[in-house]
């Protein structure tokens, strides 16, 4: 096996981990090998995918990071700001922690909750904490690489203008940042750990990815709010509950060092910038055998779940979902409801597609009064909900059974296109349309029933853009390809799809430049959906 140049490296770290009871060399061992299946493609079950089996080997997580350097440029113009290191640094970071925790809630939660080593592992004499320091100290590499990615452009630009002392301490807070997210959110699965079992721990662990998700959103909007602008200063009064807020730690750390402040509230957050990520890290090693024997309840099948009848009302909707449609539309439904790793990867974006159109308008509401804020067409922010569907549609293909879909292929079926379109169906009735109606019903609160026509229409081309999305993409069989797929080109092909919905709020913008024409942009887009979805096969 190759001996990567990270576990070189880490070699220098070995008297600190003899110290902390780990067995160095075994550890050492697992996160070889585990780099090194990284590396691997695993084979498919259809030839399609085997046009590239003589191919070299290649872990394909390193082409994508390209799109995290893409979002570090966003930090850029942070740091041409006054110096005023507390509205700088907290915005800087909260982007940066936005980032890095979204991607390691999305991307390697399943890492840190990753049982499958456990049968290998468990019968031999290794320690839990070795085992679950590898699996940190996993996770850990990869956040290094997407914060190398996205903060590198950043730094070099800093050294050019603002010197190696500020560059210096940007570094060093931004491996602060990373030790706290890693370690907060595994410290977050340990206390759901402890107190929950089963089926139910399963699904609470989802809640929470998606309530962080919000909270991350949330927090963000909280730290901008926080200054208010007075004469081109932005001001800020301490108050207790900024210390639950990370970013402004480190902008504390940063006005303390630098800026020269030395008030009791500059100070208190320096002091959380530096013992928050020690004491998380320290804490979590501590619990490190706990966290293992808890894990151990995501293996226990809490009693069989009643069956529900549900789905048997779509029986009598046959234009909606045909008669040959219907096994596979319940099958999608049960699959996206108990597919772990597929909640893992596709409920987080849920939570964020709740929030972001208020963020958004929320922007808008804040430069006019509610009267005029009622009145206005801010309600168009509700096309940001769209942006749950490019990454729901691509998982849709992907499964931790995925050996399990050679049962296509003896399916008593026309064309093996009917099951996608299925799929399809059956993301927007179970994810989409309940989510959609949720963020329409308050927006009708805001707005009143004027926008009904305009929902209706937003809806239609949230129906195009999920075939749009679902044709620019492989194509492959629901749940037929395994999760190490998704990184190919997922995160690129998710940014381009992006793209299109501001397509959509343009058209509908023009619509409402003319009389009717919210309604006649409506049935363009009924007739599109029709034409689109019958020739879908």
């Amino acid at each position: 096996m190759e001996n990567f140049l990270i576990l070189r490296l880490l070699d220098l770290f070995k008297p600190v981990f003899l110290k902390m009871g780990v067995e160095y060399k075994t550890m050492r061992r697992i996160l070889q090998v585990k780099l090194t299946m990284d590396q691997r493609r695993k084979p498919t079950v259809f030839s399609q995918s085997m046009k590239k089996k003589d191919k070299p080997e290649k872990n394909e997580f390193f082409k994508s990071l390209w799109i995290y350097g893409f979002f570090g440029l966003m930090l850029i113009p942070f740091l041409f700001l006054k110096d005023n290191y507390l509205f700088q640094v907290s915005i800087l970071f909260s982007i940066f922690m936005f980032i890095i925790m979204t991607t390691l809630i999305s991307d390697f939660s399943s890492v840190l909750l990753d049982l499958r080593d456990k049968s290998v592992l468990d019968t031999k004499p290794v320690k839990s904490k070795t085992v679950s320091m590898a699996k940190l100290l996993h996770v850990t590499i990869y956040m290094l690489y997407i914060t190398l990615a996205t903060t590198l452009i950043p730094l070099v630009v800093s050294v050019i203008f603002k010197g190696i002392l500020f560059s210096g301490l940007l570094l060093v807070s931004f491996a602060l940042a990373d030790i706290f997210i890693i370690a907060f959110t595994a410290l977050l699965y340990l206390f759901i750990l402890r107190y929950f079992d089963g089926e139910k721990l399963k699904d609470i662990i989802n809640y929470v990815q998606i309530a962080l998700s919000i909270g991350i959103m949330i927090g963000y909007q909280v730290v901008a709010r926080s200054f208010e602008l007075v004469n081109l200063d932005y001001q800020l009064e301490f108050a207790w509950w900024q210390l639950l807020l990370p970013p402004m730690w480190f902008a504390g750390l940063f006005d303390v060092l630098l800026g020269g402040s030395r008030s009791f509230g500059n100070l208190l957050l320096t002091l959380f910038a530096v013992l928050g990520p020690v004491v998380s890290i320290f804490l979590y090693v501590k619990m490190i055998p706990d966290f293992e024997r808890n894990l151990q309840k995501l293996t226990a099948q809490t009693g069989k779940k009643k069956a529900s009848s549900k789905w048997k009302v779509f029986r009598s909707m046959p234009f909606l979902i045909s008669k040959e449609e219907l096994p596979f539309f319940r099958f999608t439904r049960i699959m996206m409801k108990n597919e772990r790793d597929f909640k893992l990867k596709v409920y987080p974006s849920l939570g964020f597609a709740v929030v972001v159109p208020f963020v958004f308008m929320f922007n808008s509401y804040s430069m006019m009064s509610f009267e005029e804020f009622a009145a206005s067409r801010s309600y168009l922010t509700i096309y940001s909900v769209m942006l749950v569907i490019p990454m729901s549609v691509i998982m849709l293909a992907h499964s931790g059974s995925y050996k399990g879909s050679w049962i296509y292929q003896v399916a008593p079926v026309k064309s093996l296109g009917l099951i996608n379109k299925a799929a399809l169906k059956a993301f927007l009735f179970q994810l989409f349309l309940p989510l959609f109606l949720l963020v329409s019903i308050m927006f009708s609160f805001l707005f009143g029933l004027r926008i009904l026509d305009d929902l209706i229409a937003v809806f239609l081309a949230a129906l195009i853009y999920t075939l749009l999305c679902y044709l620019a993409g492989e194509r492959e069989l629901a749940f037929s390809q395994p999760f190490d797929a998704v990184k190919q080109s997922g995160d690129i092909k998710v940014f381009l799809l992006f793209l299109i919905i501001p397509l959509f709020v343009g058209l509908h913008f023009l619509a409402l430049k003319v009389p009717f024409g919210v309604i006649g942009y409506g049935v363009l887009l009924l007739v599109l959906n029709l034409v689109l979805w019958k020739r879908l096969k």
